[in-house]
């Protein structure tokens, strides 16, 4: 089973850029019909969609974060690395690095534990 590690920095300052990484075991980013997304969510709020990349590199931000956000990926660390750039205090929550699977008739879903980021001077 597909197995999703994320690693953050913790706590950033305002204005920063954060730099989060999922690490992928037990398979490959690039297996067609995965995708790999990055969820987060504020202190009591609901789970908020960034963006994902897919098995091919295709890659689509959420239109509200599209402006700060990067999504990449190193084929040879089989990781997914997510950036978040003028981070304000509304930034932080736990992110959660999240892969998909479609096979046609049934879609599978694979989450990491999340990592907390704090934005705070």
């Amino acid at each position: 089973q597909v197995q999703l590690q994320e690693s953050g920095p913790g706590l950033v300052k305002p204005s920063q850029t954060v730099s989060l990484t999922c690490a992928v075991s037990e398979g490959s980013i690039t297996t067609k019909y995965y995708w790999w997304s990055w969820i987060r969510q504020p202190p009591g709020k609901g789970l908020e969609w960034m963006g994902f990349i897919d098995y091919s590199g295709y890659i689509y931000f959420s239109p509200s974060l599209k402006s700060r956000t990067s999504i990449s990926r190193d084929t040879s660390k089989n990781q997914i690395t997510l950036q978040l750039s003028f981070v304000t205090p509304e930034d932080t929550a736990v992110y959660y690095c999240a892969g998909h699977r479609w096979d046609g008739t049934t879609k599978t879903d694979y989450w990491g534990q999340g990592t907390q980021v704090t934005v705070s001077s």
